[in-house]
């Protein structure tokens, strides 16, 4: 009895352990998403799948109970509840989509979970290394630059001009600025501009040192830098 506690449990380790090879990949490029997320994920999908494929051991059915038992059920639930956890991973940013990729790894650290789960500790370690091969690898050929930080710059100014001047101060400094929003309100009883922007820049630069620039441009009453989305 003892052995085959020991089996399920090592089953369950291998999968939160392969598991959170890829979620420290993900760590290492600064996703949302990364070690114990990825590792939680794949543990509890090979949990899943020994309830799956032992739970009708531990009922102590009989015979002549005439149970009739599905054991794939709970396995297949898996795969779909994992859509709800992976879908909040995926954000819109005006056009663009981001976190696919984030998604697409928490599936496939839940397959490894299953696949440990099941025992299959030769085929989940095979994928891990070609999940990791993916994405780390195939990176090289996409539009990824790991040294680029982007952020979005609110700034309270006195008028257009003051945000002309803003916009060419980052632009010396290396930095791509496309507008987002614009807005007039009043601030403080007077009449000032809002503009925010996204800015992205080589992160050896430093955010500190676009706020230094964009602080000392006139007519800059108030800088609010937050991380994109």
């Amino acid at each position: 009895m003892l052995n085959v506690h020991l089996d399920l449990l090592t089953r369950i380790a291998v999968g939160a352990a392969l598991g959170g090879v890829i979620g420290y990949e993900r760590d290492r490029h600064r996703r949302p998403v990364g070690l114990r997320t990825h590792l939680i994920v794949a543990m509890a999908a090979a949990t899943f799948m020994v309830i799956s494929s032992h739970f009708v051991y531990w009922q102590h059915y009989a015979k002549e109970d005439l149970v009739t038992v599905d054991p794939s059920r709970i396995a297949a639930s898996v795969v779909s509840a994992i859509g709800f956890i992976a879908g909040g991973a995926i954000l819109r940013n005006g056009i663009s989509i981001q976190g696919l990729t984030t998604a697409a790894g928490l599936w496939l650290v839940t397959a490894i979970g299953m696949s440990a789960g099941a025992g299959m500790y030769v085929e989940s370690a095979v994928v891990t290394v070609m999940g990791l091969m993916a994405l780390t690898f195939l990176r090289r050929f996409e539009d990824k630059d790991d040294h680029v930080l982007e952020r979005r710059v609110t700034i309270v100014g006195d008028d257009s001009a003051a945000m002309t001047a803003v916009r060419a101060a980052m632009t010396t400094l290396g930095a791509t600025v496309d507008d987002v929003d614009y807005e007039r309100r009043l601030d403080d009883g007077k009449k000032r501009v809002v503009v925010t922007f996204d800015v992205k820049i080589i992160d050896t630069l430093g955010i500190a040192r676009v706020i230094d620039v964009v602080e000392a441009v006139p007519g800059v009453r108030r800088v609010h830098v937050q991380h994109r989305l």
